[in-house]
């Protein structure tokens, strides 16, 4: 999935979807270990290879990233969540798979609502511009 192939809105409501309907309880492909957040999701370019055959350049999903994590080697785990600048990465290290569900959760509301507003006030079908803070 690149970016063009793919409007980062539908991404998000997909992603969203997801949560709401379980995908990141469990894993079949993984029963030993809980889904990772984005990376075990159809949104990955790299979804069910058996190795990392897509760079994260390629990920719809790096433009959520601030500039200066972009070099990460899964870029992804750096979005931040919330104003504190939570990311998926943090949440990792310390936090509960509750935790991650519900920041989760109203970060994609968020996000959505905000690229639509974007989207309707520019009255433009194409890609709202994100104006992203380098918080984490």
């Amino acid at each position: 999935m690149t970016n063009d192939e793919h409007d980062i809105v539908q991404v998000l409501e997909r992603e969203l979807s997801l949560l709401e309907n379980g995908w990141y309880d469990h894993s079949p492909a993984y029963p030993w270990r809980a889904p990772l957040v984005f990376e075990d999701s159809p949104t990955c370019p790299n979804f069910n290879a058996t190795s990392l055959t897509h760079i994260c350049s390629s990920c719809v999903l790096k433009q959520l990233v601030p500039l200066r994590r972009q070099g990460e080697k899964v870029p992804c785990r750096h979005i931040p969540l919330n104003d504190e600048g939570v990311t998926v990465d943090t949440l990792y290290r310390c936090g509960t798979t509750q935790d991650m569900k519900v920041l989760l959760r109203n970060w994609l509301l968020k996000t959505i609502a905000r690229l639509k507003e974007s989207r309707r006030r520019s009255g433009s079908d194409d890609q709202p511009s994100l104006a992203l803070h380098d918080c984490s």
